[in-house]
C-alpha cells in the first residue's frame, strides 16, 4: 500500500509538470489586464465588442494561435487529473496532502476563471486574479516536491518506478 501511494504521488507530480508546460506557453499569449479593448479578431460575430484585454488576448490565442487552444483544453483536462488524483491519493491514506493539493487547485482553478475574466462572484482586478493563480500553483508544486521527497526518503525510487509514474501519468491524461 505505501508503494501504491507513492507511485499515485509521483504521477501527480508529472501530471503537474504537464501543468506547468501548457501553463507555460499559454502565458506567452495572455494578457492579463483589466482594460477595456474593442475585439479586432478573427471571431467575425465579436468584432468590435467591447471587452477585457485579458478576455480578448484568450480569445486571439483560442482562435488564432496554432495550438493554443488545445493547450487550453490540455491544461484544463490536466487539472482534472490532478484532482481525480489527489482523491486518489486520499484514500491511500495521504490525506493531509491530498487536501491540501485539492484545496489549492480548487483555488488555483477558480482564479485561473477569474485571470480569464469569466468570474464574476468577486470582482477583483485581473492581475490579482492572475497572481493567485500563479501563487496556488506554487503552493501545489511545494506540496506535491516535500510529499514526494517523503515518500523516496522511506523508499528511494528506482528508474522503473520513475518510468512507471510518467507512463501512468501520461495514460491518466490521455484518457481523461
Amino acid at each position: 500500500m505505501d508503494r501504491a501511494r507513492q507511485l499515485v504521488g509521483e504521477t501527480l507530480l508529472y501530471c503537474f509538470a504537464f501543468l506547468l508546460l501548457t501553463g507555460a506557453y499559454l502565458a506567452y499569449f495572455y494578457t492579463p489586464s483589466g482594460q477595456l479593448v474593442p475585439y479586432a479578431g478573427a471571431y467575425e460575430p465579436l468584432r468590435g465588442t467591447m471587452m477585457t484585454a485579458a478576455y480578448e488576448s484568450i480569445l486571439t490565442m483560442s482562435f488564432e494561435e496554432p495550438r493554443a487552444l488545445f493547450a487550453r483544453q490540455f491544461h484544463t483536462r490536466v487539472m482534472m487529473v490532478l484532482a481525480v488524483g489527489a482523491v486518489v491519493w486520499a484514500l491511500f491514506g495521504r490525506v493531509r496532502y491530498a487536501l491540501a493539493v485539492l484545496g489549492l487547485i480548487a483555488v488555483a482553478g477558480a482564479a485561473g476563471y477569474g485571470a480569464a475574466d469569466e468570474l464574476v462572484l468577486v470582482r477583483l482586478p485581473i492581475p490579482v486574479w492572475y497572481g493567485l493563480h500563479l501563487a496556488a500553483a506554487l503552493a501545489v508544486l511545494v506540496t506535491l516536491v516535500v510529499s514526494s521527497r517523503r515518500e523516496a526518503a522511506r523508499q528511494p525510487r528506482t528508474l522503473a518506478f520513475t518510468a512507471l509514474a510518467a507512463g501512468l501519468a501520461l495514460l491518466a491524461v490521455y484518457v481523461l
